[in-house]
C-alpha cells in the first residue's frame, strides 16, 4: 500500500478500452492507469502463448507482480528477463530480482545475482561492507522486542507518527466509504485516512484525526513538531472536491503544513518544495525542528524514490533548495520514510543490503551533506517482506514501525519495539588508526568474543574509523580488530557485574601490509635498509639492530607471517670464504629473531650465497667501487606464506 505514495494517480478517468483494440495495448493502458490486476491478465496471457514474448511484456508483467507486493510471481518473470536481457538487465531490475528473491528466502541466488552485476564496481565495497554487518546481526541475540497491535485493521495501517498523551498518528484504508466507496486502482482499497490512536491501550478505539480537513483522497504519513502544534501532510492535489492533475492528466503527492488545535488542522499551505509534475512525502523533522526530510521522485534522483533535506524557518516554511542526501543514502532502488532522532536517519530501502523487499537502515548524520554508512537494522526489525516507516523515541527505547511480513492481520501492520532488560555493562568506543600515518581506517572489522559466549558479534568502523561497543557484564571480553592488508589487533576489556560509566577515545593502530613490505619480481620482502655487519664478522652490530627491529615488528604485527632469510656478500674475498661468512650471518639473523621472541618454524630457512647472486656486474676481477659492491652486501628476508589471516 505505502508504495503508491509517490507515484501517480491518473485523472483524466477511465479509458474506453475498445474491442477493437489489441490486446498488449489494452494490457499497456492498464499498465499506464496502475490497474495492475487488470495488466497482469492480459500480460500473462502474452506472455505464456507466444514462443518468443516481446521483452518489454514481460517487463511490464514483472513491474505489475512487483508493484503488487506479490514478489513469488515478480521473481519469476524477472528471472525469464534476466535470460533474454543479460548484460542489457539494468540495475533497476537487479535491485528488484534480488528483492523477490531473497521474499521468497532464496539468499544465495540472490547473492549471485547481486554480485556478479556489481563485481566491478565501486559499491560492491559497500555492499560488502554492509553484508558482512547484517551477517554478525543474525548471529547475536535480539535487544528488541516486538508485539502486534490490537488496532490493525484487515486493511493497510502504516505510518505512524506521535502525537499527544501517549497517542499515535497513523495512515489506514480502513473506511470504506470515503470518496463514495471509491478504491484507489493500484491495489482496490480505499483511499488513506488519518487516525489516531492510543496503541498501548487495547480498549482505544481508532478515531478520525483532523476529520475537519480530511479530503476525499489520499491523507497519510504526517508529522508533528515536538510541542504537537504543527503538523506536515501528504495528500494528493485536489481543487473543489477533485483531484487536480498536471498537463499529463497525473495527480502526484504534495506535503502541507498546518496548525494542530484540540485534534484539529488550519491554516494548511502547501510547501515550495512541491510540484505537481512529481510527488513529494513521507515528511520528518530533524530533533531540533530544523531540518524537513522527505522522499521524492522528482528529476536528479538517483532512483525511483530519493530522500531529501530542505532547512525551515521558524514558522515551518521551506527557505531553501531541495538537496538530495547523495550516494551514500540513495540507490538506484527505492529510499522512502525517513526518521531522525538524535542525529541518527532511519529509513526504509530496497536498494541497499538487507533481508528482503523494503528494509530498515540507520545512519549516522555527520553533517548536512556527509552521511555514515547505512547498515541494516537487523530483527526483529527487518523480514524478507515490506519493513517500514519506523519512528522511535529519543531515549533509543521503543517506538512503532509497520510492516506486511506473515503473520498480520492486514495488507500492512504497525508493531510494537521496546528494548528489553540490559544485559551490557559497558559502552566502549574509539577510532581504529593508521599506524604508519595515523589516518583514520573505515570500515575495519570488530570481532567481540569472550569465553562464555563464543563470538558475540561483528562490527565495523565507519568512514571515520570510529566505533562504539556494548559490552556484556562480568566477562573477559576480547576484541579483535582487522581488516584486509592490515594486521591484527586484540585488546582485552573486563566488565564488572554492574553497569560502568562508558569508556571513550580508546585508540587502536593497526599497521598496513603494505607499508613494510616491497616486490621484488614476484617476490615479497620485508621492507629494511641494508644490514650492516662488522668486517669479516657475523655478531649483530647495534647499526644491523636497527634494520632487524623493522623485521621484529612486521613479524609481530602479522602473526601468521613466514620467511626465509637470505644473506647475500659482495665479490671480494674467495668464493668458499664468502659463502661461509654469508651462511653465518644468515644464522646469526635468525638466531637474534628468535631470541626476540619469534617462533623458529615461523623462519623456514636461513643460508647464505656469499657472491653467487650478485646483482650487478661487480664480479671476481672487476674493478668497483665500494659503493658499487656494497649494493651486492644484503640480506633478505623474503616472505613465503601467501595466506597471511590479515591480508
Amino acid at each position: 500500500m505505502k508504495i503508491k505514495l509517490l507515484l501517480t494517480f491518473l485523472v483524466l478517468g477511465s479509458v474506453c478500452l475498445s474491442h477493437s483494440q489489441t490486446k498488449v495495448t489494452r494490457a499497456n493502458e492498464y499498465f499506464t492507469n496502475f490497474k495492475y490486476d487488470k495488466a497482469i491478465e492480459l500480460y500473462t496471457d502474452l506472455a505464456t502463448k507466444d514462443k518468443k514474448p516481446d521483452v518489454a511484456i514481460i517487463q511490464n508483467l514483472a513491474d505489475s507482480y512487483f508493484n503488487m507486493g506479490d514478489y513469488t510471481n515478480a521473481e519469476k518473470w524477472y528471472s525469464k528477463l534476466y535470460v533474454l536481457k543479460g548484460s542489457e538487465f539494468g540495475e533497476n531490475n537487479i535491485i528488484k530480482l534480488v528483492q523477490c528473491l531473497k521474499a521468497d528466502l532464496d539468499t544465495e541466488r540472490a547473492n549471485e545475482v547481486l554480485f556478479s552485476y556489481y563485481e566491478d564496481q565501486d559499491r560492491l565495497q559497500m555492499i560488502l561492507a554492509q553484508q558482512k554487518h547484517l551477517d554478525s546481526l543474525l548471529l547475536t541475540d535480539v535487544k528488541y522486542q516486538m508485539d502486534t497491535l490490537n488496532f490493525n485493521s484487515p486493511k493497510s495501517d502504516f505510518s505512524p507518527a506521535f502525537y499527544l498523551d501517549e497517542k499515535i498518528v497513523f495512515s489506514s484504508t480502513r473506511d470504506s466509504v470515503k470518496a463514495g466507496g471509491k478504491v484507489y486502482p493500484w491495489n482496490n482499497q480505499p483511499y488513506l485516512d488519518l487516525y489516531a490512536t492510543r496503541p498501548m491501550d487495547a480498549g482505544y478505539v481508532p478515531e478520525k484525526f483532523a476529520a475537519n480537513r480530511l479530503s476525499d483522497f489520499h491523507d497519510a504519513s504526517v508529522v508533528l513538531s515536538k510541542d504537537k502544534e504543527r503538523i506536515y501532510i501528504t495528500r494528493n492535489y485536489f481543487k473543489k472536491g477533485k483531484l487536480d492533475a498536471n498537463k499529463d492528466g497525473l495527480s502526484n503527492m504534495q506535503i502541507v503544513k498546518g496548525n494542530v488545535y484540540n485534534g484539529e488542522v488550519n491554516d494548511i499551505v502547501e510547501l515550495s518544495i512541491n510540484d505537481k509534475e512529481y510527488s513529494c512525502g513521507h515528511p520528518a523533522l530533524s530533533s531540533d525542528g530544523r531540518y524537513l526530510y522527505f522522499t521524492s521522485n522528482m528529476p536528479g534522483g538517483f532512483g525511483g524514490s530519493d530522500i531529501y533535506v530542505v532547512a525551515l524557518s521558524r514558522d515551518g516554511s521551506v527557505v531553501s533548495e531541495a538537496m538530495n542526501l547523495g550516494p551514500a543514502i540513495n540507490t538506484n532502488g527505492r529510499e522512502m520514510f525517513p526518521y531522525v532522532v538524535n542525529e541518527v536517519l532511519y529509513f526504509s530501502s530496497d536498494g541497499h543490503y538487507g533481508l528482503g523487499g523494503l528494509d530498515l537502515f540507520k545512519s549516522k548524520i555527520i553533517s548536512k551533506d556527509e552521511y555514515s554508512l547505512p547498515i541494516n537494522m537487523g530483527k526483529p526489525f527487518n523480514s524478507n517482506m515490506d519493513d517500514f516507516s519506523l519512528i522511535m523515541e529519543e531515549e533509543f527505547t521503543n517506538g512503532y514501525f509497520a510492516s506486511n511480513r506473515m503473520g498480520g492481520v492486514g495488507d500492512d501492520d504497525i508493531y510494537s519495539f521496546e528494548k528489553m532488560a540490559p544485559v551490557d555493562c559497558l559502552t566502549y568506543s574509539g577510532q581504529v588508526l593508521n599506524e604508519i600515518t595515523k589516518e583514520p581506517i573505515p570500515f575495519a572489522n570488530i570481532e567481540v568474543k569472550n569465553s562464555k559466549d563464543g563470538l558475540r558479534e561483528i562490527l565495523l568502523t565507519d568512514e571515520q574509523g570510529n566505533y562504539e561497543i556494548n559490552l556484556p557484564c562480568d566477562r573477559q571480553n576480547r576484541l579483535v580488530f582487522f581488516k584486509d592488508r592490515f594486521s591484527k589487533k586484540t585488546v582485552m576489556v573486563t566488565t564488572t557485574k554492574e553497569p560502568q560509566d562508558p569508556s571513550f577515545d580508546n585508540v587502536v593502530f593497526l599497521t598496513p601490509y603494505d607499508m613494510i613490505v616491497e616486490n621484488d619480481g614476484e617476490v615479497e620482502k620485508i621492507k629494511v635498509d641494508p644490514i650492516y655487519f662488522d668486517y669479516d664478522k657475523s655478531a649483530i652490530t647495534s647499526r644491523a639492530e636497527i634494520e632487524l627491529k623493522k623485521v621484529l615488528f612486521a613479524m609481530q604485527q602479522f602473526p601468521d607471517m613466514r620467511i626465509k632469510i637470505e644473506s647475500h656478500t659482495d665479490s671480494r674475498g674467495s668464493d668458499s670464504y664468502n659463502l661461509r661468512l654469508s651462511d653465518s650471518r644468515a644464522k646469526s639473523t635468525r638466531d637474534y629473531l628468535v631470541s626476540q621472541g619469534i617462533s623458529q618454524n615461523r623462519i623456514q630457512s636461513a643460508n647464505g650465497y656469499g657472491e653467487t647472486m650478485l646483482i650487478n656486474n661487480c664480479s671476481n676481477g672487476v674493478k668497483c667501487s665500494d659503493q658499487d659492491h656494497l649494493v651486492n652486501r644484503r640480506s633478505d628476508f623474503i616472505i613465503i606464506d601467501e595466506n597471511l589471516v590479515s591480508k
